[in-house]
């Protein structure tokens, strides 16, 4: 990941310090359960823990030689430890110490994720409390449909994202598994206890059945549960741009002092944020499908998922971690024009009460079909510029109602009563 679109602590740990660290944690707690069974003197485990340690060029230099990562890592280890390192990696294989670290960082990136998460949330909950009877117009197909209020819209949002945050909650604890089962994971040549103990050690649950490597069944369901955030945060992303549009603008991304917003032009103001925002969510949601495509190993392994998790790991937490921190920014910061909202509101000449009408006259005993077509016949003139649906409706004769009952229609308050409704829903009783 380019350092564009990465922060400091979620970029730490994938980096191959943080890497080779967890390999010589998993490595030293394994000793230290054999040292329980009698297999390692203590002598041994001490050894590895007093002096325990590895070189990430020597590491690389090593491999260049062996075309093994784990072996290079282990013969770094033995320089450090000495003698008694022999008794490192005992019954083990690769996989152990790949799956295992894999799935650490999967979870301590999720721990990272779940704090940005927590964020989005509460901007998100500040500024629906804060808009809550901003009245603005719904839409549907992009066209003016009903009223309804900025905070409902924002509501919405906070609502997705908090199920975005339950899944990934599960989606940690799916991926939080350890397997130190040996070869083709049958346990031949190491105890189930040292598992056990690793998986303890480490904050993980045992694997129930591993065929030498975790199944990636899990994975798949990880990067999914990122792929459906990085959607949710852009059908946020995308609302805030449509409305930016210059016809529309009725809230916009903040725009700081010296911000340019093109090289031509001096007066544009561009979504660049939300935008961005778009671009980095297609990348995250596109990491699923070679995810879900690890899935199908041949027999007990093979390493085709390598290649993959060792760009879709990092790059999908990294992205995703910089995207929704962005995406805080941006609703902390977002400039709302009520009044502008306002006046789109108004702009149909009342055609947002049509519904209102409609079922006002099939109350009053004027069949559906009836009612719709005297509406619809007073509306299209409005789409038209010619005149105001009110007016049009107080003068024809085939509309019923009267004045007085038709003018009532027209009362914008009377969408927004159930707004508390709703809120309470989301954010649970005031």
């Amino acid at each position: 990941m380019i350092p564009r679109y990465a922060r400091p602590d979620m970029t730490a740990l994938w980096e191959a310090e943080s890497r080779f660290s967890i390999w010589l944690e998993i490595e030293t707690h394994a000793l230290d359960a054999m040292v329980k069974l009698g297999i390692v003197p203590e002598d041994a485990a001490k050894a590895v823990r007093e002096k325990g340690g590895f070189d990430v060029d020597r590491i690389d230099e090593i491999e260049r030689e062996v075309k093994h990562d784990v072996i290079a890592f282990l013969t770094s280890l033995s320089e450090h430890v000495g003698p008694e390192a022999r008794f490192v990696h005992q019954g083990m294989t690769s996989s152990d110490v790949l799956d295992t670290c894999f799935n650490v960082q999967l979870v301590r990136a999720s721990d990272i994720l779940l704090k940005d998460m927590d964020a989005l949330l509460a901007a998100l909950k500040k500024r629906a409390m804060e808009h809550k009877m901003t009245a603005t117009i719904g839409r549907s197909h992009g066209i003016h449909a009903e009223p309804t209020t900025f905070g409902l819209k924002l509501a919405q949002a906070y609502a997705e994202f908090d199920r975005c945050r339950d899944r990934l909650v599960a989606a940690r604890k799916e991926i939080a598994t350890c397997a130190i089962s040996g070869a083709v994971g049958t346990f031949a040549n190491i105890d189930p206890s040292v598992e056990e103990h690793v998986a303890e050690a480490m904050g993980l649950e045992v694997e129930p059945v591993s065929t030498q490597v975790i199944p990636r069944d899990r994975h798949a369901m990880f990067f999914s549960t990122l792929g459906v955030i990085a959607s949710s945060m852009e059908r946020l992303a995308v609302e805030v741009r449509h409305l930016q549009r210059t016809e529309v603008l009725e809230a916009e991304e903040y725009f700081s002092e010296g911000q340019k917003g093109s090289s031509a032009m001096p007066h544009k103001r561009n979504p660049i944020l939300t935008e961005n925002l778009t671009g980095l969510a297609r990348l995250v949601r596109g990491m699923s499908v070679p995810a879900m495509e690890n899935v199908a190993l041949w027999h007990e392994r093979d390493i085709s998922h390598s290649s993959v998790e060792r760009m879709i790991g990092p790059d999908a937490t990294i992205t995703l971690d910089f995207a929704l921190v962005r995406l805080t920014n941006v609703v902390e910061n977002l400039l709302v024009y009520p009044e502008r909202m306002q006046a789109n509101l108004d702009k149909l000449g009342g055609l947002v009460h049509s519904q209102r009408v409609l079922l006002a006259l099939t109350q009053a005993g004027v069949s559906r079909e009836d009612a719709y077509r005297l509406v619809q016949r007073n509306a299209m003139p409005v789409w038209r510029g010619e005149g105001q649906f009110l007016d049009l409706l107080k003068a024809d004769e085939d509309v019923i109602l009267s004045d007085d009952a038709l003018e009532a229609l027209f009362d914008l308050g009377y969408h927004f009563k159930h707004v508390d409704t709703i809120f309470a829903r989301v954010f649970g009783p005031e």
